[in-house]
């Protein structure tokens, strides 16, 4: 397995860039009465998932890293709530919304397996540590 020596190497980073640029597109229809409401809103928890994969990934500490991963999850959630509100306020069709809830579906699977393998990392070392401390 190759180490990962820049974040846009992270497949969950990739993922999550790509919703991110869906994201602008589809808000740029939003009625000009949300510039300040949902179409902020959406924006930030969509820019947000990406962002916080980054800065997990800087994070010199795993334990660190896995908090910021969580914390990626936790506005991808927040986005996907965002989506099916403009969704029921018809600013988005059922057709897109479809569209993009399958990518939030997909960025959310591949993020969770991020975290996973992280977790995984992180207590192989912490046997590792006890095992040698034996």
């Amino acid at each position: 397995m190759s180490k990962i020596k820049t974040f846009n190497e992270i497949k969950a980073w990739q993922k999550s860039h790509e919703l991110v640029l869906y994201i602008y597109k589809i808000s740029n229809e939003y009625p000009n009465s949300e510039i300040y409401g949902l179409t902020s809103q959406t924006r930030r928890a969509a820019s947000s998932v990406p962002a916080n994969i980054v800065e997990g990934y800087k994070r010199q500490n795993l334990k660190d890293s896995i908090r910021f991963y969580n914390n990626a999850e936790a506005s991808l959630e927040e986005l996907k709530y965002h989506l099916l509100l403009a969704k029921d306020l018809k600013y988005i069709s059922k057709e897109r919304y479809k569209f993009i809830k399958e990518k939030t579906e997909e960025t959310s699977k591949t993020l969770y397996g991020w975290i996973n393998s992280q977790r995984n990392f992180l207590n192989k070392k912490a046997e590792s540590a006890v095992s040698a401390d034996s």
